[in-house]
């Protein structure tokens, strides 16, 4: 159920096997979740953060049976989001008078949710709670990814809690990076930026840097979702740094929509055009009506640049594409380059709106685009190849 993680610190979340989508419907979990509660025990008692509000009654109950609640000194809350504050509800009933320590926007979110008015106390970055032979460091995390956000450091043990930075969406019984399977620990993790923290990455650079600023030993990171990082917990760190300059790899990524396949054939003649100018470069097709929209956005995160198609239809575009781009769109990616394609009957409006979308959404249009009226036949074929060729060729 519960595990110790050192002397002093007992992991008491919730792996939540079962979750396939978080934040509503927007955000896919193919490997579950967890929520994770940590409990830290000195001369004192803190409790930092809690678990999803399905399951606070499942929580406090198992709480009780790791330690009488009314010996719990303090309540530390990283971040409002009910994953992380859902069981406060529950758990306030038993401890109604027990202090809750978070930051000042933190407090505003909780009254907001909960319509409580618990004992807070607002903490500030430098700010310091005894727990007798420890102390718990507070450092103000805003907007990674809510204006509430924040770590806390426990000295000693040299722990950073760094709530929703640096976590994955997995479930595992194995809790430490070095146990689980390298490739899903990865897969997540970079998915995780990608869909959540991308619009944030000026702010994760000097956040990762003030926390480095302050020469304070890292043993292990306790992050509030995946797993916990032991085993060089500065990789993740490094890691982060370089997803948030910018990042790209040697990726082209082509997605599409289509109603009759006419569509599909400019986006694999396409892809033959980028491979005849560049053969080291890494090309992927997705139709974005049939793959999952927060994997394609991680592909979107890797790729150096991006063609995007769709069929017109009543004056516009298919849906799936319109709302990839509306995706692309929030998460402000930066440094790469894009062009729009697509087939048509008549009118042949998908090109002009997917440009307009892609240029909304920061990317540099490469060119006008190309559009294909009915099915691309032979010579059509050849225009979509150097399509391609073109779209390779400017990062040379």
């Amino acid at each position: 159920m519960f595990f110790r993680i050192t002397d002093s610190v007992t992991w008491v979340g919730k792996r939540d096997w079962e979750l396939r989508t978080f934040h509503g419907e927007e955000y896919s979990t193919h490997r579950g979740s967890t929520y994770n509660s940590y409990l830290v025990r000195d001369e004192k008692v803190a409790l930092i953060d809690t678990v999803w509000s399905p399951y606070d009654e499942e929580f406090v109950e198992n709480l009780k049976k790791e330690i009488d609640l009314n010996q719990i000194d303090y309540i530390i809350i990283n971040h409002g989001e009910v994953d992380h504050s859902g069981a406060l509800l529950q758990l306030m009933e038993e401890i109604p008078d027990k202090p809750i320590y978070c930051t000042k926007a933190a407090v505003s979110s909780l009254k907001g949710q909960y319509h409580k008015d618990w004992n807070f106390n607002v903490v500030k970055t430098g700010d310091k709670l005894s727990l007798g032979s420890k102390e718990l460091i507070f450092i103000e995390a805003r907007m990674l990814h809510w204006p509430d956000s924040m770590f806390c450091y426990l000295t000693g043990d040299n722990i950073l809690f760094s709530n929703d930075a640096f976590g994955q969406h997995f479930a595992t019984e194995q809790v430490y990076n070095d146990l689980v399977d390298q490739c899903e620990l990865y897969q997540e993790a970079i998915k995780y930026y990608a869909n959540i923290l991308t619009p944030f990455s000026s702010l994760v650079k000097d956040k990762i840097k003030e926390v480095l600023s302050f020469n304070l030993p890292l043993n292990m990171i306790c992050t509030s979702h995946g797993v916990i990082w032991r085993d060089n917990p500065a990789q993740i760190i490094e890691q982060y740094l370089k997803w948030a300059e910018d990042y790209q790899e040697n990726q082209i990524t082509i997605l599409y929509d289509t109603m009759w396949n006419n569509t599909r054939k400019m986006a694999e003649a396409i892809k033959e055009g980028i491979l005849s100018q560049d053969k080291e470069v890494v090309v992927k097709l997705f139709n974005v009506a049939r793959t999952d929209k927060n994997d394609v956005i991680t592909e979107v995160f890797k790729s150096k640049g991006i063609l995007v198609g769709s069929s017109t239809i009543n004056n516009g575009i298919l849906s799936s594409v319109a709302a990839i781009l509306e995706e692309i769109r929030g998460l402000a990616f930066k440094n790469k380059k894009a062009a729009a394609f697509g087939s048509y009957g008549w009118g042949g409006q998908s090109v002009k709106i997917i440009s307009e979308g892609l240029k909304g959404g920061g990317f540099e249009l490469v060119n006008d685009g190309l559009k294909i009226m009915w099915t691309p036949d032979e010579e059509g074929l050849k225009k979509c190849e150097e399509f391609g060729r073109q779209f390779a060729a400017a990062f040379r």
